[in-house]
């Protein structure tokens, strides 16, 4: 058991370097400053975040339409309402919290900028290339607005795979990275469908192997929701691989991987823990970087 363990965490600090292009041995000056910290401690690496109000841009690849799943459509407005109005919140805000190197920090702000559809332009199984390729596909092709600050996120629809990236492998983290499109940089982000593998990609919806109901009655929009949320999180403190992350190579929101902290009980009977917009979910905490360090909601809890 010792064992895989530890091979699932060597899997996941390799497949979080991969997407984001690090070297496998980090500078000197960077192991130093860390060690400085406690093994808790999120320290800045001197890279670049994104500050202001970041655009986030959905491409919806694979199948999306109700003849390939009934409930697609449904997944689909969980994610656009949860994108709309997660900006901004308490729960965001906590991004604010982290600081560049002059002082300025992440806004806690997001605007939802738009959405495109991708036919499986790239096959069913993607690598980390090909999904930097659908991205930069779209904004060359002028499907979605180039944006330099701006979080473009692909949402496969679950008959797509990409196990390089360690989706639905169990305790990997959901992989972001940067491409290049027009000379221009570009962050980018890949969710995959829990479907697939509905036990391993949201455990936070089983008890025993039975499945429990979830906030919206939709389990891989719900689980998405949470999914992406991490990922939002990660790429605005550490776009490039070089802003905030732990000694053992983790985010903020990486640090808090299935911990929800206080729930309450939906109308339905399922757990949640925010309520944006009218609607219910059960996301996962966010790193609150003061002196004791620990998994919240918001940065005053």
């Amino acid at each position: 058991m010792k064992r895989r363990k530890t091979n699932s965490l060597i899997l996941v600090l390799m497949l979080t370097m991969a997407m984001h292009g690090l070297s496998a041995s980090a500078s000197s000056q960077q192991l130093n400053q860390d060690a400085k910290g406690s093994p808790n401690t999120i320290t800045y690496h001197n890279g670049p975040l994104l500050t202001g109000t970041p655009g986030v841009y959905f491409i919806w690849y694979g199948c999306w339409d109700e003849t390939c799943r009934s409930d697609n459509t449904a997944i689909q407005t969980i994610l656009t309402d949860f994108v709309s109005n997660v900006g901004g919140s308490p729960y965001f805000q906590i991004n604010a919290m982290y600081p560049n190197g002059s002082g300025s920090g992440p806004s806690g702000a997001l605007l939802y900028g738009g959405s495109v559809f991708d036919n499986y332009s790239h096959g069913m199984e993607l690598t980390a290339t090909d999904i930097a390729d659908i991205v930069r596909d779209q904004i060359e092709s002028n499907g979605l607005p180039q944006d330099p600050s701006g979080i473009y996120v692909v949402l496969a629809s679950d008959d797509v795979s990409s196990t390089a990236t360690g989706f639905c492998v169990p305790s990997a983290l959901t992989p972001h990275g940067v491409g290049e499109a027009l000379g221009s940089q570009f962050s980018y982000a890949f969710i995959g469908n829990p479907a697939r593998c509905p036990s391993v990609a949201a455990p936070q919806f089983f008890s025993r192997k039975t499945q429990l109901p979830t906030p919206n009655g939709n389990l891989a929009g719900d689980a998405m929701a949470s999914n992406l949320a991490q990922v939002l999180s990660g790429v605005i403190t550490n776009p490039t691989g070089g802003g905030w992350f732990d000694r053992n190579g983790l985010e903020n929101a990486q640090k808090c991987v299935g911990q929800f902290g206080n729930t309450y009980a939906t109308t339905t009977g399922a757990r949640a823990n925010l309520r944006l917009g009218g609607r219910d979910y059960l996301i996962q905490e966010n790193w609150v970087n003061d002196r004791k360090g620990h998994c919240a909601m918001n940065s005053s809890l």
